[in-house]
């Protein structure tokens, strides 16, 4: 419209102001994982942040696999990574760029900074390197192989190619500046000797890349305009800007920082969710109780609820906690027009009817969603035998209980009014069985309009039900812990709750793995796509009705 304005985050500002200056022809942005692990909500922010940048300016994305650290990498995590960056809508075209495609590129400009005198090989142990280092207020020292020749570097560099020597035995440092009062340009370590077999070079290589000297090139390479990144790098950009620099590239790529995505109460530390699944805490790294990319898809939340709640989040400089109850306001505002409302009980107890026909069976018409008619309507089986929740029975009610109890009316969802009059109890005094009457004239859309009630309970048909598991999930340590103890003794004991005799209505037997629906008055709940199977469904709970949170 004209006159409106656009409200435009740091990012846009100075790719605007590069475009407008001819810095650039074409955005190209990029998202850099390293396969060492599952993504997690973190890393989706980043994902969907460098995609819709290169989407909003006509440019390109690339998925760039940072795999020059064979130590910790695996395939199973190249697998999952490209899983979850095509789940997230993110469009990397038809190719995937590995940092491992470059090692020939990155050792010709390891020798080129040699050449130039900017590189050297130091036979300093890495204890002797960190001594050296200096700390914060106190420059370090040059290390005494700082002033070899370029052809003695050369000359061991090519031995440290060739496996001349052992691991560790040398390293590659950058020669910049020992007094620097950034740490990071202290004539960092650009390579060193390792022999790990690659996942994807195999043993071609005895020597790899640091990552502060392979990201730029591999940026550069690539053509990357803009090397969208989060805040711990910002310390680490002179050195980014150094490698370019030095390696005279015509269209060095530019870093940026922003704020990462924290969550409050929630674990996405590599190394704690290791050890989660290592010792058999969680059910894998996609254990809906986890905030993994994989995990939240296995949950049931979708790929527009996580966009939704980046986009609140907002793209800053400074870093910020968001609050777990945004995202969850998210999953309800995507999920209340998508998901069909369907009756289920989980906590079940037996209701009868006494005056209804013992051999008759009706069959509802019930909408499946009154926001969206779009999703249509769907016939429900009602008959004299139910399942109601137990909480929706007390036999001695507090004040404004206007579920059932002894005398009192209720609404039966889309069916009857029916009054309770008795129940039965088992040798331990727990109720079994409700039983009561119904009113005939009551029946939902038939225009009653007498007496009012102020209870409305929802129920499944006992002929019809189909049992299910449902999975209750909660925050996996206790409420105000931000990291998980050692001894695990913060675990909260509800994380998970398993309801294994739960009754759903009979449109639930022909229910697909990862579909999505409205438990009425219990929340959303997606079949699992591990473990429900057709004969018996599993369910997880996405997130409750209720919320606690309230848009800006």
């Amino acid at each position: 419209m004209e006159g409106e304005v656009i409200s435009r985050n740091f990012i846009e500002q100075i790719i605007d102001q590069d475009l407008k200056e001819g810095t650039y022809k074409k955005v190209v942005t990029r998202f850099p994982p390293e396969p060492n692990g599952y993504l997690h909500i973190g890393h989706a922010k980043s994902i969907i942040l460098n995609s819709g940048l290169a989407e909003e300016y006509g440019g390109s994305f690339h998925l760039r696999f940072d795999d020059t650290n064979p130590m910790k990498e695996k395939t199973e995590y190249v697998q999952s990574i490209l899983e979850d960056v095509k789940w997230l809508g993110a469009d990397f075209g038809d190719t995937v760029f590995y940092a491992s495609d470059y090692f020939d590129a990155m050792y010709e400009a390891a020798v080129k900074l040699i050449r130039k005198g900017k590189a050297f090989v130091c036979d300093l142990s890495p204890e002797q390197i960190r001594e050296y280092r200096g700390t914060l207020k106190e420059p370090g020292k040059e290390s005494p192989y700082r002033n070899r020749s370029v052809e003695e570097n050369l000359e061991l560099f090519e031995q440290m190619k060739n496996g001349a020597f052992p691991d560790g035995a040398k390293v590659l440092r950058a020669k910049i500046d020992m007094a620097s009062p950034n740490i990071n340009m202290r004539d960092p370590i650009i390579y060193r000797i390792a022999r790990m077999s690659h996942h994807n070079t195999g043993d071609t290589w005895c020597i790899y890349p640091m990552y502060d000297f392979a990201h730029p090139i591999e940026d550069a390479v690539e053509g990357v305009t803009h090397s969208i990144c989060t805040l711990e790098f910002e310390d680490h950009r002179p050195l980014y800007d150094w490698v370019v620099r030095e390696l005279e590239y015509e269209y060095p790529p530019k870093q940026i920082e922003f704020a990462k995505l924290y969550l409050q109460n929630v674990i996405t530390g590599k190394r704690y969710i290791k050890k989660l699944v290592e010792d058999g805490v969680v059910d894998g790294w996609d254990d809906p109780r986890l905030v993994s990319i994989s995990a939240l898809r296995r949950k049931g939340v979708t790929p527009e609820a996580i966009r939704m709640f980046m986009e609140l989040s907002g793209v800053a400089k400074a870093n910020s906690i968001s609050d777990m109850a945004m995202l969850e306001y998210c999953i309800r505002e995507d999920l209340k027009r998508k998901a069909k409302r369907m009756m289920a009980v989980i906590d079940p107890i037996k209701l009868v009817i006494d005056n209804y026909p013992e051999d008759t069976t009706e069959l509802l018409d019930i909408e499946n969603n009154q926001e969206n008619e779009d999703l249509g309507s769907r016939k429900v089986s009602f008959s004299r035998e139910l399942y109601i929740e137990r909480e929706d029975f007390m036999e001695v009610p507090p004040k404004k209980y206007f579920r059932l109890f002894p005398g009192n009316e209720v609404r039966l969802k889309n069916a009857y009014f029916v009054t309770c009059t008795d129940c039965v109890k088992d040798e331990q005094g727990n109720v079994t069985e409700v039983h009561c009457t119904y009113d005939p004239a009551t029946k939902s859309g038939s225009g009653f309009d007498g007496r009012n009630v102020k209870g409305t309970i929802h129920w499944v048909d006992a002929r019809t039900a189909v049992d299910a598991t449902v999975r209750l999930y909660e925050n996996l340590i206790k409420e105000g812990d931000e990291e998980l103890k050692e001894d695990y003794s913060n675990l909260n004991p509800n994380s998970l709750v398993e309801m294994n005799d739960c009754k759903l209505e009979a449109a639930f037997a022909q229910v697909e793995a990862g579909e999505r629906f409205q438990f009425l008055r219990h929340g959303y709940f997606c079949a699992d796509t591990k473990d429900s199977t057709k004969e018996h469904p599993v369910f997880n709970r996405i997130v409750s009705l209720k919320s606690s949170y309230r848009p800006k």
